[in-house]
């Protein structure tokens, strides 16, 4: 049986016929398209047709019967409030993974640790990892307890943060709080996607959640500079509880979308060992050597585990935790790579322009958070473009301009002297670099919130939202490999620190070349749940016949008439 019987049969435990057409409205003709409600409003009782078999039967059954409207139970006001606080949770665990990146080089000082080792306070976050499989469990036992699960490992373990006085411990909780915010992300999405039907409305709700990512980058690095000399992480955890608990109280009542469906624990087991023994790898290896032996270990394993993730998934697994169809998309898979080269271009400028400035021209973390205001702002004006541009734009030229701004940030960057004035080439690339993401990201949640059913919206988060964060820790990795390989023949740090900014500017280059040459994704001007695209078996439900009451109270509306 496939992922899609499944899914039907799990929401329709008694249906008769999949294909069943339905039609809102009282007393009207059912059409062949399957309708939706539209704006999460209770709806009326819907009429079908029946199906062939029924129609041949008995005379009973060429009477027409009622279809359930599909459960929404959130009204506006509602979903307002859920969505904010969604987007609040998703803030927080974002300033905690920002803290690593505009805060790793101080966190790795104050606990005792410096040079290349700094790296791991960053890489420690494994949010991009988990990310990946998050969106299965969301599927199978409900985006809400999912989400409400990420809330709580986010707040303890970053709450033990606080508390942490050793390098290793610290990482350690980091690594586990990391876990909480890959649980956040897909399950956000899938909630927003399951709530909101296509169009303004979902296209702002995802809008103003991309907008969480810069504003929780910015108020990371203020955190960094601002707070954590006075006070610990602890206050971020208390803070996290604050906007978890009213969300707690608000999130309506959920149905798991395949609620008897099954997680493929080998699967995950083999794709997150595989994901993070390669990323250790690459960020271990700066520090040790290419040569040491557990490093040469280690990359063997990681392929081991990758090929055994692939055997078993094309071989093996009735239910795997990313079903084949999501990809069948146009240009999905040119779309997958450009994303993740943006975003590990992206770690990497985030990381040097930190070390450089930090370590080249000693500027204070207080003085990198006023410095890094530019992309708060210009990060939230992004996201919104984005949520503007899509129902505007072809997708691949979205991603371009996204692509390019990342290009150019890393090109400013990369080339300016040690030591120049923050408003020559700093200040522009800071504003510019805050565009890409929050176009990449935006655009592609939206794509692949609205390429596919509303059963796989947690899924489809869970892709990009891992490319994102597994793409920064990754990119860093890389470039940390280049840094350090130019520091055996040069002891000039800005000569190592431009080599790995322009790979960074060479990805970007590679991620626009596929961009123009394979994306072909067209805009996406859908409005509602109505939309023939947007049909799916697996939407519907049952349709119990209509008693002799009702239908005599129908046929005498009829004539009337």
């Amino acid at each position: 049986m496939s992922l899609h019987s499944i899914i039907h049969h799990a929401l329709i435990p008694n249906a008769q016929s999949p294909t069943s057409q339905t039609a809102t409205g009282e007393g009207n003709v059912a059409s062949g398209t399957s309708r939706r409600m539209e704006d999460g409003e209770p709806a009326g009782a819907v009429e079908s047709r029946p199906s062939a078999a029924a129609t041949t039967s008995s005379p009973e059954a060429m009477q027409r019967v009622f279809d359930v409207a599909p459960l929404n139970v959130t009204n506006r006001r509602r979903r307002l409030a859920v969505t904010t606080l969604i987007i609040a949770c998703n803030v927080m665990q974002m300033i905690c993974h920002l803290i690593g990146v505009a805060g790793g080089l101080d966190i790795s000082r104050r606990l005792g640790v410096s040079g290349i080792h700094a790296n791991w306070v960053a890489a420690a976050y494994p949010q991009g990892t988990f990310v990946l499989v998050s969106g299965r469990f969301g599927a199978v036992y409900g985006h809400k307890n999912m989400l409400l699960l990420g809330c709580a490992a986010l707040i303890v373990f970053t709450f033990a943060c606080g508390f942490c006085g050793d390098f290793v411990a610290f990482n350690v909780m980091r690594a586990l709080s990391g876990i909480g915010g890959a649980f956040i992300m897909p399950n956000a999405v899938g909630m927003i996607g399951i709530t909101n039907p296509p169009g303004f409305a979902r296209n702002l709700s995802l809008a103003f959640f991309g907008a969480s990512a810069p504003i929780g980058g910015y108020l990371g690095g203020l955190i960094v500079g601002g707070f954590l000399k006075r006070t610990s992480m602890v206050w971020i955890a208390i803070v996290s509880l604050a906007a978890a608990v009213p969300l707690w109280a608000l999130l309506p009542r959920e149905v798991p979308v395949d609620r008897n469906g099954k997680i493929d624990w080998i699967g995950s087991f083999l794709s997150l060992g595989g994901l993070i023994v390669f990323n250790v790898v690459w960020n271990q290896a700066p520090a040790v050597g290419w040569s040491h032996p557990m490093i040469i270990a280690t990359l063997v394993a990681s392929i081991v585990l990758f090929v055994g993730y692939g055997v078993w998934e094309h071989y093996f697994a009735s239910d795997p935790i990313m079903p084949l169809s999501i990809f069948k998309a146009p240009s999905f898979t040119p779309l997958i790579l450009v994303v993740l080269l943006n975003f590990m271009a992206t770690g990497t400028l985030l990381w040097y322009t930190v070390a450089w400035l930090q370590e080249v021209r000693h500027w204070t973390p207080m003085q990198f958070a006023i410095g890094w205001t530019p992309f708060g702002i210009c990060g939230v004006a992004a996201a919104f473009l984005a949520a503007l541009l899509v129902p505007r734009m072809p997708a691949q030229y979205i991603l371009a301009i996204g692509t390019t701004c990342m290009l150019v940030s890393n090109v400013l960057i990369a080339t300016m002297p040690a030591h120049q004035s923050y408003w020559y080439q700093v200040f522009p690339s800071t504003a510019i670099s805050a565009f890409s993401p929050d176009l990449v990201y935006t655009a592609a949640q939206i794509i692949a919130s609205n390429s596919v059913n509303r059963s796989q919206q947690g899924i489809a988060g869970s892709l990009v939202g891992s490319l994102l964060l597994y793409g920064n820790s990754l990119g860093l990795g890389f470039a940390s490999t280049i840094e350090s390989q130019v520091g055996k023949r040069s002891s000039d740090t800005v000569r190592g620190y431009r080599s790995a900014l322009y790979f960074a500017v060479g990805i970007c280059v590679v991620a626009l070349v596929l961009d123009l040459a394979f994306v072909r994704l067209v805009h996406d001007n859908r409005e509602g749940w109505a939309d023939p695209a947007d049909a799916d078996p697996a939407d519907e439900v049952a349709a119990p016949v209509a008693t002799g009451a009702e239908l005599q109270q129908l046929q005498s509306r009829t004539e009337q008439r």
